[in-house]
């Protein structure tokens, strides 16, 4: 299942959402592209991913940050900068541009370091935006778990898109790292759970003061954890297709 937009809109535009997304593709496409082969993208990795055993040796402490703008692939690349798209606007809209990059990239160091502590002389690097991403769902989980998301819905060839209230999708996510994390051996490589759930786990830490500074507990009486505006609304276009009706065949009961 995937997010594809919110019902919460933005009072502000987003420019560091947005400069994150441009950053993190522009990236991307320079080494995928310009590397050349699978061999040297994973030298690239290794120089400028997160290595947990190197960084336990006392070197590569830039990757901390380096990390973060390097994906694995398009998938990769495509799934974070969605979820990024739909729930950043609204935390930077919140806490403002400057918090909101300190934000995002505190949650990215606590997903790191999350991630070192499950496996410190790990060899394999960690690279992507996910554990700041992370971050950046468990701070809207905290502020507007009643938001509604539209999430699409693919089982084989049948697809729909739901409305779904927020704490309901990032809950669901939520577990699901979890579950992953607590039952795929650290040293199997592939997705880093943990790092989701530390970045997860800070992100709804960071954005606590802020949720105390606008009323805590009395903010979702106010709003019932629902956005406290209008939330933006997405009437069904009709389709420009002809209708062709349905023909009637005659029979000996007709006149």
């Amino acid at each position: 299942m995937f997010p594809i937009r919110d019902h919460n809109p933005s009072g502000r535009t987003p420019h560091v959402t947005r400069l994150l997304i441009v950053l993190n593709v522009a990236i991307f496409l320079t080494y995928w592209y310009g590397l050349g082969s699978e061999r040297a993208i994973g030298q690239f990795f290794m120089q400028w991913g997160l290595v947990p055993a190197r960084i336990a040796f006392g070197e590569g402490y830039w990757t901390f940050a380096t990390s973060m703008f390097l994906h694995g692939g398009w998938m990769h690349l495509l799934g974070n900068m969605l979820f990024l798209h739909v729930f950043g606007d609204n935390m930077e809209d919140r806490m403002g541009h400057g918090r909101f990059l300190a934000f995002y990239l505190g949650a990215g160091l606590a997903a790191a370091l999350a991630q070192m502590a499950a496996d410190p002389a790990s060899l394999v690097p960690m690279v992507g935006a996910s554990g700041a991403i992370a971050g950046v769902l468990g701070g809207y989980l905290l502020l507007y778990p009643k938001a509604r998301v539209d999430v699409l819905f693919i089982f084989i060839v049948f697809f729909k898109v739901f409305p779904i209230p927020a704490w309901i999708v990032l809950g669901v996510w939520f577990g699901l790292q979890l579950f992953s994390g607590a039952t795929t051996p650290t040293d199997a490589g592939g997705v880093a759970y943990w790092a989701h759930v530390g970045g997860f786990v800070a992100g709804v830490g960071l954005a606590f003061p802020v949720f105390l500074r606008i009323g805590g507990v009395r903010f979702w009486s106010v709003t019932d954890g629902a956005p406290p505006h209008p939330e933006a609304v997405y009437p069904l276009s009709r389709s420009r297709l002809p209708r062709v009706a349905r023909r009637r065949e005659r029979g000996p009961w007709d006149g």
